[in-house]
């Protein structure tokens, strides 16, 4: 089997109930990595490109999200019907779906207009 081009990886980190930061499972983290793979799978690409469901990816306001690498790009506020489009723009053609991209400056910080 050849190596894997692209792992993605879905956050399906739940918190309790009450918890200071949103969680991505209750917001469709475990659906994303479903629809994720069954589309890569649709796709011709299971030999190519792994999903996997993560821990905590720490963009919990942010979330549902999804990273690619190797290009460690960051999706945010991801949708179902979202997926098709970053799997036949980014992971089968390399294009980066921009308007699901994070920005770089709400990666790692506490100033992002997305935390509270």
């Amino acid at each position: 089997m050849p190596k894997f081009e692209r792992h993605v990886f879905v956050c399906g980190n739940e918190r309790l109930e009450g918890a200071a930061r949103p969680s991505c499972r209750p917001r469709g983290g475990r659906q994303l990595k479903d629809a994720l793979k069954d589309a890569v799978k649709a796709a011709g690409l299971k030999n190519t490109v792994r999903a996997n469901e993560a821990g905590c990816l720490d963009q919990c306001e942010h979330g549902p999200v999804m990273l690619v690498y190797p290009e460690a790009v960051w999706y945010g506020f991801v949708k179902l019907e979202d997926v098709q489009e970053i799997v036949h723009e980014h992971l089968v053609h390399g294009r980066t779906v921009e308007r699901l991209r994070l920005a770089e400056s709400c990666l790692n910080t506490p100033s992002c207009p997305h935390r509270p």
